[in-house]
């Protein structure tokens, strides 16, 4: 019962947010938070954009999403299957324990700071 209610609970938060990403833009809405690491530093940072591209996807705007943030939208079915192995940790604790492996931990933190340096260098 209590894993159905923080499911129930879940998925209208995201769907709440969902609504709120689709009926206002970040790039000119005042309610959306800005990068505090771009705003300090003027480089970007590995999520910025990220507010825009949910945004362009939610429109169905691929393109401007992937050009917004592309480590965003390439990370996106990666997300996808963490959260099922989450969900299945104990029907599948294979598929959870490759997930969680130190390599494929250190390998996307590696992934992350290269798009992250790559993307001020080029200005992405």
């Amino acid at each position: 019962m209590r894993r159905t209610l923080v499911i129930v609970v879940v998925l209208a938060v995201a769907l709440v947010l969902a609504v709120i990403y689709y009926a206002l833009d970040p790039s000119s809405s005042a309610v959306f938070p800005h990068c505090t690491f771009l705003a300090v530093t003027g480089y970007k940072c590995p999520g910025c954009g990220s507010q825009r591209a949910i945004h362009a996807l939610l429109h169905g705007d691929v393109a401007d999403a992937f050009r917004y943030n592309a480590l965003l939208l390439i990370a996106i079915p990666w997300i996808g299957l963490c959260l099922y192995a989450e969900s299945r940790r104990t029907r599948n604790p294979r598929l959870y324990a490759r997930l969680n492996a130190p390599a494929l931990i250190w390998t996307f933190l590696a992934v992350v700071l290269l798009w992250w340096l790559l993307r001020n260098i080029f200005d992405w």
